[in-house]
Protein backbone atom coordinates (compact mmCIF):
# COMPACT_ATOMS: atom_id res chain seq x y z
CA UNK A 1 0.00 0.00 0.00
CA UNK A 2 1.28 3.20 -0.91
CA UNK A 3 4.05 2.98 -3.24
CA UNK A 4 1.44 4.16 -5.81
CA UNK A 5 1.35 7.77 -4.02
CA UNK A 6 5.35 8.29 -4.78
CA UNK A 7 4.63 9.13 -8.52
CA UNK A 8 1.65 11.01 -7.24
CA UNK A 9 -0.60 9.31 -10.32
CA UNK A 10 -3.40 11.90 -9.65
CA UNK A 11 -1.65 15.24 -9.81
CA UNK A 12 -3.99 16.19 -12.43
CA UNK A 13 -7.15 15.94 -9.62
CA UNK A 14 -5.95 15.43 -6.32
CA UNK A 15 -7.52 17.68 -3.69
CA UNK A 16 -5.77 19.47 -0.57
CA UNK A 17 -5.91 16.42 1.58
CA UNK A 18 -4.69 13.91 -0.29
CA UNK A 19 -0.91 15.96 -1.41
CA UNK A 20 1.94 14.67 0.26
CA UNK A 21 3.92 11.49 0.47
CA UNK A 22 2.48 8.34 2.47
CA UNK A 23 4.49 6.77 5.40
CA UNK A 24 5.37 3.44 3.54
CA UNK A 25 6.79 5.25 0.43
CA UNK A 26 8.69 7.79 2.40
CA UNK A 27 10.51 4.96 4.04
CA UNK A 28 11.18 3.48 1.28
CA UNK A 29 13.07 6.48 -0.73
CA UNK A 30 15.26 6.88 2.81
CA UNK A 31 16.21 3.17 2.40
CA UNK A 32 17.35 3.98 -0.77
CA UNK A 33 19.38 7.42 -0.09
CA UNK A 34 20.74 6.00 2.79
CA UNK A 35 21.71 2.09 0.87
CA UNK A 36 23.21 4.45 -2.33
CA UNK A 37 25.36 6.48 0.35
CA UNK A 38 27.51 3.55 1.78
CA UNK A 39 28.02 3.05 -2.26
CA UNK A 40 29.34 6.17 -3.57
CA UNK A 41 32.42 8.92 -2.54
CA UNK A 42 33.52 12.22 -4.26
CA UNK A 43 32.13 13.54 -6.20
CA UNK A 44 29.47 11.43 -6.62
CA UNK A 45 28.02 11.21 -3.25
CA UNK A 46 28.21 15.16 -3.62
CA UNK A 47 25.57 14.95 -6.64
CA UNK A 48 23.74 12.61 -4.26
CA UNK A 49 23.56 14.88 -1.56
CA UNK A 50 22.32 17.55 -3.72
CA UNK A 51 19.45 15.17 -5.34
CA UNK A 52 18.26 14.01 -1.94
CA UNK A 53 18.12 17.80 -0.52
CA UNK A 54 15.97 18.63 -3.49
CA UNK A 55 13.81 16.14 -2.83
CA UNK A 56 13.41 17.13 0.38
CA UNK A 57 12.78 21.07 -0.85
CA UNK A 58 10.08 19.33 -3.10
CA UNK A 59 7.87 18.18 -0.11
CA UNK A 60 8.23 21.87 1.44
CA UNK A 61 7.21 23.14 -1.29
CA UNK A 62 3.81 20.98 -1.62
CA UNK A 63 3.37 21.93 1.96
CA UNK A 64 3.57 25.74 1.15
CA UNK A 65 0.91 25.10 -1.84
CA UNK A 66 -1.52 23.16 0.40
CA UNK A 67 -0.63 26.17 3.09
CA UNK A 68 -0.34 23.88 5.64
CA UNK A 69 1.28 25.26 8.30
CA UNK A 70 1.80 22.65 11.13
CA UNK A 71 2.90 20.26 8.31
CA UNK A 72 5.20 22.68 7.53
CA UNK A 73 6.82 22.98 10.41
CA UNK A 74 7.44 19.92 11.07
CA UNK A 75 8.63 19.23 7.23
CA UNK A 76 11.07 22.32 7.86
CA UNK A 77 12.60 20.72 10.95
CA UNK A 78 13.29 17.64 9.61
CA UNK A 79 14.82 18.88 6.13
CA UNK A 80 16.71 21.37 7.73
CA UNK A 81 18.26 18.90 9.92
CA UNK A 82 19.32 16.87 6.82
CA UNK A 83 20.49 19.61 5.38
CA UNK A 84 22.85 20.46 7.78
CA UNK A 85 23.77 17.11 7.95
CA UNK A 86 24.61 16.61 4.82
CA UNK A 87 26.79 19.98 4.54
CA UNK A 88 28.78 18.36 7.66
CA UNK A 89 30.12 15.81 5.32
CA UNK A 90 33.73 16.65 4.51
CA UNK A 91 33.44 16.30 0.87
CA UNK A 92 30.33 18.66 0.82
CA UNK A 93 31.77 21.11 3.06
CA UNK A 94 32.93 23.15 0.01
CA UNK A 95 30.19 22.67 -2.53
CA UNK A 96 28.56 25.88 -3.74
CA UNK A 97 25.29 23.81 -4.78
CA UNK A 98 24.22 22.37 -1.62
CA UNK A 99 25.00 25.46 0.24
CA UNK A 100 23.03 27.15 -2.35
CA UNK A 101 19.86 24.75 -1.64
CA UNK A 102 20.33 25.03 1.68
CA UNK A 103 19.82 28.86 1.45
CA UNK A 104 17.36 28.32 -0.71
CA UNK A 105 15.26 25.64 1.50
CA UNK A 106 15.58 28.86 4.52
CA UNK A 107 14.38 31.05 2.15
CA UNK A 108 11.21 29.03 1.13
CA UNK A 109 10.57 28.23 5.45
CA UNK A 110 10.02 32.23 5.52
CA UNK A 111 13.57 32.77 7.28
CA UNK A 112 14.62 35.09 4.80
CA UNK A 113 17.85 37.03 6.95
CA UNK A 114 18.92 32.79 8.07
CA UNK A 115 18.81 32.42 4.11
CA UNK A 116 20.87 35.76 3.64
CA UNK A 117 23.34 35.01 6.23
CA UNK A 118 23.78 31.84 4.27
CA UNK A 119 24.17 33.37 0.96
CA UNK A 120 26.33 35.99 2.23
CA UNK A 121 28.61 33.58 3.58
CA UNK A 122 28.62 31.26 0.75
CA UNK A 123 29.25 33.93 -1.57
CA UNK A 124 32.30 35.19 0.84
CA UNK A 125 33.98 31.77 0.67
CA UNK A 126 33.61 31.34 -2.92
CA UNK A 127 36.64 33.17 -4.03
CA UNK A 128 36.92 35.67 -6.68
CA UNK A 129 35.97 33.53 -9.76
CA UNK A 130 33.59 36.13 -10.51
CA UNK A 131 31.52 35.37 -14.00
CA UNK A 132 34.05 33.10 -14.81
CA UNK A 133 33.12 30.69 -12.23
CA UNK A 134 29.64 28.94 -13.14
CA UNK A 135 28.72 27.72 -9.10
CA UNK A 136 29.56 31.16 -8.35
CA UNK A 137 27.46 32.70 -10.89
CA UNK A 138 24.67 30.32 -10.56
CA UNK A 139 24.71 30.98 -6.87
CA UNK A 140 24.60 34.66 -7.48
CA UNK A 141 21.77 34.75 -9.87
CA UNK A 142 19.73 32.77 -7.38
CA UNK A 143 20.33 35.21 -4.75
CA UNK A 144 19.39 38.08 -6.84
CA UNK A 145 16.33 36.39 -7.89
CA UNK A 146 14.66 35.43 -4.39
CA UNK A 147 15.29 39.29 -3.61
CA UNK A 148 13.93 40.06 -6.68
CA UNK A 149 10.56 38.52 -5.94
CA UNK A 150 10.67 40.67 -2.36
CA UNK A 151 10.45 43.85 -4.62
CA UNK A 152 6.87 45.28 -5.08
CA UNK A 153 7.66 47.55 -7.57
CA UNK A 154 10.71 48.78 -9.83
CA UNK A 155 10.92 52.12 -8.21
CA UNK A 156 14.47 52.75 -6.43
CA UNK A 157 15.04 48.85 -7.84
CA UNK A 158 19.16 50.18 -8.80
CA UNK A 159 19.75 50.44 -4.66
CA UNK A 160 18.20 47.17 -3.85
CA UNK A 161 20.11 44.10 -2.38
CA UNK A 162 19.75 41.92 -5.92
CA UNK A 163 21.71 44.76 -7.92
CA UNK A 164 24.58 45.29 -5.13
CA UNK A 165 24.74 40.62 -5.44
CA UNK A 166 25.03 41.10 -9.14
CA UNK A 167 27.45 44.31 -9.27
CA UNK A 168 29.86 42.49 -6.54
CA UNK A 169 29.59 39.65 -9.01
CA UNK A 170 30.97 41.09 -11.90
CA UNK A 171 33.52 43.04 -10.19
CA UNK A 172 35.52 39.61 -9.49
CA UNK A 173 36.61 40.86 -6.25
CA UNK A 174 35.85 39.67 -2.46
CA UNK A 175 32.57 39.99 -1.83
CA UNK A 176 31.25 42.21 0.67
CA UNK A 177 27.57 41.90 2.55
CA UNK A 178 24.88 44.53 1.42
CA UNK A 179 25.49 47.83 3.08
CA UNK A 180 22.46 49.50 2.06
CA UNK A 181 23.69 50.92 -0.75
CA UNK A 182 24.73 50.62 -4.35
CA UNK A 183 27.39 53.31 -6.19
CA UNK A 184 26.17 54.49 -9.09
CA UNK A 185 29.86 54.32 -10.46
CA UNK A 186 30.04 50.39 -9.91
CA UNK A 187 27.00 49.70 -11.51
CA UNK A 188 28.23 51.34 -14.88
CA UNK A 189 31.26 49.27 -14.41
CA UNK A 190 29.79 45.95 -14.12
CA UNK A 191 27.05 46.58 -17.21
CA UNK A 192 30.54 46.76 -19.16
CA UNK A 193 31.83 43.28 -17.48
CA UNK A 194 28.84 41.56 -18.19
CA UNK A 195 28.26 42.70 -21.85
CA UNK A 196 32.42 41.59 -22.27
CA UNK A 197 31.54 38.64 -20.84
CA UNK A 198 28.45 37.54 -22.76
CA UNK A 199 30.53 38.22 -26.03
CA UNK A 200 33.15 36.37 -24.86
CA UNK A 201 31.19 33.57 -23.86
CA UNK A 202 29.49 33.84 -27.05
CA UNK A 203 32.40 33.85 -29.47
CA UNK A 204 33.91 30.75 -27.45
CA UNK A 205 34.73 27.49 -29.40
CA UNK A 206 35.11 24.90 -26.70
CA UNK A 207 36.99 22.32 -27.73
CA UNK A 208 34.85 18.53 -26.15
CA UNK A 209 31.96 17.46 -25.48
CA UNK A 210 32.67 18.21 -21.43
CA UNK A 211 33.10 21.72 -22.10
CA UNK A 212 30.13 22.09 -23.89
CA UNK A 213 28.33 20.67 -20.62
CA UNK A 214 30.18 23.50 -18.14
CA UNK A 215 29.56 26.30 -20.48
CA UNK A 216 26.08 25.51 -21.33
CA UNK A 217 25.65 25.95 -17.42
CA UNK A 218 27.65 28.83 -17.41
CA UNK A 219 26.52 30.78 -20.58
CA UNK A 220 22.56 30.60 -19.11
CA UNK A 221 23.91 31.80 -15.55
CA UNK A 222 25.63 34.16 -17.18
CA UNK A 223 22.46 35.59 -19.48
CA UNK A 224 20.30 35.20 -16.45
CA UNK A 225 22.28 37.67 -14.17
CA UNK A 226 23.15 39.87 -16.83
CA UNK A 227 19.23 40.00 -18.13
CA UNK A 228 18.50 40.57 -14.25
CA UNK A 229 21.02 43.08 -13.71
CA UNK A 230 19.67 45.64 -16.69
CA UNK A 231 16.03 44.80 -15.93
CA UNK A 232 16.66 45.85 -12.24
CA UNK A 233 18.89 49.08 -13.42
CA UNK A 234 17.41 50.01 -17.52
CA UNK A 235 14.18 48.46 -17.08
CA UNK A 236 12.08 45.11 -18.72
CA UNK A 237 12.48 45.91 -22.69
CA UNK A 238 16.71 45.68 -22.06
CA UNK A 239 16.23 42.25 -20.71
CA UNK A 240 14.29 40.89 -23.06
CA UNK A 241 16.73 42.07 -25.74
CA UNK A 242 19.76 40.53 -24.01
CA UNK A 243 17.22 36.83 -24.05
CA UNK A 244 16.44 37.69 -28.06
CA UNK A 245 20.30 38.13 -28.51
CA UNK A 246 21.57 35.32 -26.96
CA UNK A 247 18.56 33.34 -28.17
CA UNK A 248 19.37 34.43 -31.85
CA UNK A 249 23.10 33.49 -31.64
CA UNK A 250 22.58 30.45 -29.89
CA UNK A 251 20.63 29.10 -32.59
CA UNK A 252 22.88 30.45 -34.92
CA UNK A 253 25.77 28.78 -33.10
CA UNK A 254 23.65 25.51 -33.49
CA UNK A 255 23.03 25.19 -36.93
CA UNK A 256 26.65 26.69 -38.08
CA UNK A 257 28.06 23.73 -35.69
CA UNK A 258 25.96 20.80 -37.14
CA UNK A 259 27.03 21.89 -40.74
CA UNK A 260 30.80 22.37 -39.97
CA UNK A 261 31.62 19.48 -38.09
CA UNK A 262 29.13 16.80 -38.94
CA UNK A 263 29.26 15.46 -34.91
CA UNK A 264 26.63 15.92 -33.08
CA UNK A 265 27.77 16.55 -29.52
CA UNK A 266 27.63 20.46 -29.68
CA UNK A 267 24.05 20.07 -30.72
CA UNK A 268 22.87 17.84 -27.85
CA UNK A 269 24.02 21.21 -25.29
CA UNK A 270 22.23 23.84 -27.53
CA UNK A 271 18.82 23.03 -27.08
CA UNK A 272 19.46 22.55 -23.65
CA UNK A 273 20.94 26.09 -23.12
CA UNK A 274 18.41 27.52 -25.48
CA UNK A 275 15.70 26.35 -23.41
CA UNK A 276 16.86 26.97 -20.00
CA UNK A 277 17.31 30.99 -21.22
CA UNK A 278 13.79 30.90 -22.55
CA UNK A 279 12.99 29.59 -19.46
CA UNK A 280 14.40 32.33 -17.92
CA UNK A 281 12.44 34.80 -20.28
CA UNK A 282 8.87 34.06 -19.84
CA UNK A 283 9.50 33.94 -15.95
CA UNK A 284 11.00 37.35 -15.63
CA UNK A 285 8.05 38.55 -18.29
CA UNK A 286 5.63 37.25 -15.68
CA UNK A 287 7.12 38.56 -12.48
CA UNK A 288 7.00 41.68 -14.51
CA UNK A 289 3.34 41.64 -15.19
CA UNK A 290 2.87 40.56 -11.53
CA UNK A 291 4.42 44.00 -10.31
CA UNK A 292 3.08 46.12 -13.24
CA UNK A 293 1.24 47.25 -15.51
CA UNK A 294 2.44 45.49 -19.17
CA UNK A 295 0.63 43.61 -22.44
CA UNK A 296 0.14 40.16 -22.37
CA UNK A 297 0.89 39.33 -25.79
CA UNK A 298 5.11 39.45 -25.76
CA UNK A 299 4.65 36.69 -22.82
CA UNK A 300 2.05 35.11 -25.08
CA UNK A 301 4.10 35.19 -27.96
CA UNK A 302 7.31 34.54 -25.98
CA UNK A 303 5.54 30.87 -24.68
CA UNK A 304 4.22 30.14 -27.98
CA UNK A 305 7.42 29.70 -30.10
CA UNK A 306 8.80 27.94 -26.67
CA UNK A 307 6.39 25.59 -26.80
CA UNK A 308 6.83 24.47 -30.42
CA UNK A 309 10.46 24.10 -29.98
CA UNK A 310 10.40 22.23 -26.51
CA UNK A 311 7.10 20.82 -26.47
CA UNK A 312 7.67 18.65 -23.27
CA UNK A 313 8.21 21.35 -20.99
CA UNK A 314 6.07 21.21 -18.30
CA UNK A 315 7.18 24.60 -16.80
CA UNK A 316 6.30 26.48 -20.11
CA UNK A 317 2.92 24.82 -20.55
CA UNK A 318 1.81 25.66 -17.15
CA UNK A 319 2.71 29.48 -17.65
CA UNK A 320 0.78 28.90 -21.03
CA UNK A 321 -2.17 27.50 -19.55
CA UNK A 322 -2.04 30.37 -16.71
CA UNK A 323 -2.42 33.09 -18.98
CA UNK A 324 -5.19 31.09 -21.41
CA UNK A 325 -7.34 31.37 -18.44
CA UNK A 326 -7.33 34.92 -18.59
CA UNK A 327 -8.81 35.02 -21.94
CA UNK A 328 -12.63 33.92 -22.79
CA UNK A 329 -11.67 32.97 -26.29
CA UNK A 330 -10.57 29.11 -25.89
CA UNK A 331 -10.67 28.65 -30.28
CA UNK A 332 -6.84 30.05 -30.30
CA UNK A 333 -5.40 27.96 -27.35
CA UNK A 334 -7.30 25.06 -29.07
CA UNK A 335 -5.60 25.53 -32.31
CA UNK A 336 -2.32 25.80 -30.66
CA UNK A 337 -2.38 22.50 -28.95
CA UNK A 338 -3.89 20.99 -32.14
CA UNK A 339 -1.22 22.13 -33.95
CA UNK A 340 1.71 21.08 -31.35
CA UNK A 341 0.17 17.45 -30.37
CA UNK A 342 0.12 16.93 -34.25
CA UNK A 343 3.77 17.50 -34.80
CA UNK A 344 5.06 15.71 -31.79
CA UNK A 345 5.52 12.60 -30.05
CA UNK A 346 5.43 13.95 -26.32
CA UNK A 347 2.71 13.28 -24.33
CA UNK A 348 3.00 16.71 -22.49
CA UNK A 349 0.70 18.26 -24.84
CA UNK A 350 -2.47 16.31 -25.01
CA UNK A 351 -2.25 15.93 -21.04
CA UNK A 352 -1.80 19.80 -20.90
CA UNK A 353 -4.47 20.29 -22.79
CA UNK A 354 -6.58 18.05 -21.22
CA UNK A 355 -6.04 19.67 -18.27
CA UNK A 356 -7.18 22.81 -19.70
CA UNK A 357 -10.95 22.26 -20.91
CA UNK A 358 -11.32 20.65 -17.46
CA UNK A 359 -10.22 23.59 -15.98
CA UNK A 360 -12.76 25.52 -18.49
CA UNK A 361 -15.19 23.23 -17.26
CA UNK A 362 -15.03 23.55 -13.82
CA UNK A 363 -15.15 27.25 -14.53
CA UNK A 364 -18.37 27.61 -16.32
CA UNK A 365 -19.80 24.82 -13.58
CA UNK A 366 -19.35 27.28 -11.03
CA UNK A 367 -20.56 30.23 -12.92
CA UNK A 368 -23.80 28.47 -13.70
CA UNK A 369 -24.22 27.21 -9.65
CA UNK A 370 -23.86 30.54 -8.78
CA UNK A 371 -26.60 32.11 -6.62
CA UNK A 372 -29.90 30.06 -5.36
CA UNK A 373 -28.62 26.79 -6.87
CA UNK A 374 -30.20 28.19 -10.02
CA UNK A 375 -29.11 26.84 -12.91
CA UNK A 376 -28.38 29.15 -15.82
CA UNK A 377 -28.01 26.58 -19.00
CA UNK A 378 -27.29 29.70 -21.31
CA UNK A 379 -23.34 27.72 -22.22
CA UNK A 380 -24.56 23.75 -22.76
CA UNK A 381 -21.90 21.92 -20.98
CA UNK A 382 -22.36 18.69 -22.78
CA UNK A 383 -19.58 20.36 -25.73
CA UNK A 384 -16.92 20.57 -23.05
CA UNK A 385 -17.43 16.90 -21.91
CA UNK A 386 -17.13 15.46 -25.00
CA UNK A 387 -14.44 17.39 -26.09
CA UNK A 388 -12.67 16.50 -23.12
CA UNK A 389 -13.96 12.74 -23.73
CA UNK A 390 -12.40 13.45 -27.44
CA UNK A 391 -8.93 14.44 -26.09
CA UNK A 392 -8.42 11.29 -23.85
CA UNK A 393 -9.78 9.12 -26.95
CA UNK A 394 -7.23 10.44 -29.15
CA UNK A 395 -4.66 10.54 -26.61
CA UNK A 396 -4.34 7.35 -25.73
CA UNK A 397 -4.09 6.10 -29.20
CA UNK A 398 -1.10 7.49 -29.53
CA UNK A 399 1.67 5.65 -29.49
CA UNK A 400 3.31 7.24 -25.86
CA UNK A 401 -0.06 7.46 -24.70
CA UNK A 402 -1.24 3.95 -24.75
CA UNK A 403 1.45 3.13 -22.03
CA UNK A 404 0.65 6.27 -19.59
CA UNK A 405 -0.90 5.35 -16.61
CA UNK A 406 -1.46 8.65 -15.39
CA UNK A 407 -3.47 9.25 -18.68
CA UNK A 408 -5.75 5.88 -18.09
CA UNK A 409 -5.93 6.97 -14.81
CA UNK A 410 -7.22 10.61 -15.62
CA UNK A 411 -9.49 9.16 -18.32
CA UNK A 412 -11.04 6.85 -15.59
CA UNK A 413 -11.46 9.75 -13.20
CA UNK A 414 -12.53 11.81 -15.74
CA UNK A 415 -15.50 9.28 -16.40
CA UNK A 416 -16.54 8.53 -13.13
Amino acid sequence: SGFNSIGHMDTMLRRRHHIGHCKEGEEFIHNVFHVLFLLFSGKEKCNLSICWLQYEISKVIQCLQTKKKKKLKVQGRKSKKLAKNLLKAPDNRNDLSLWKLYAYLEWLLGNTDDARKVLDTALCTAGTGGLKSSQLCSLGLLYAQLEVELLESLEGAVMSRAVHVLTKLAESGPYVPYSGQVLPVNVLKARKTYEHALQDYLGKTPVSDQDWVSDTNQLVSLVGCYALFQYLTVGIDAAVLIYAQTSEKLEALGQQKCENTGENFSIQHFPTALEAVTLLHTNLLKFHMKISVYPLNPLREALTEALKRYPSNQSLWRSYIHIQRKSHSASKARRFFDGVTRSTDSLEPWLFAIQAEQMRKKLIENVQRVGAGEIHSTIPETGLTNRIIALFEHAVQSENGTHCPLLWRMYLNFLV
